[in-house]
């Protein structure tokens, strides 16, 4: 699974919108979006911060590890 498809289930399992998680992060809606299209990807700082919002590993974020 590619890093845009686990972003899109891991925040479908948090029960959070697109919207909910650019807040968050302080990001536009077309940057979020585009991650999630798998058009653009994250910074590291921006991956730090998803991990912290969806109670994940970075790994598991990025596909390294199954395992949250």
């Amino acid at each position: 699974m590619s890093f845009n498809e686990i972003l899109r289930e891991v925040r479908r399992e948090c029960k959070m919108t697109q919207k909910d998680v650019y807040l968050k992060l302080q990001v536009s809606p077309n940057c979020y979006a585009s991650w999630e299209q798998g058009r653009t990807q994250p910074d590291i700082e921006s991956i730090k911060k998803l991990c912290a919002i969806f109670d994940v590993s970075a790994d598991y974020l990025l596909g390294i590890d199954k395992d949250k």
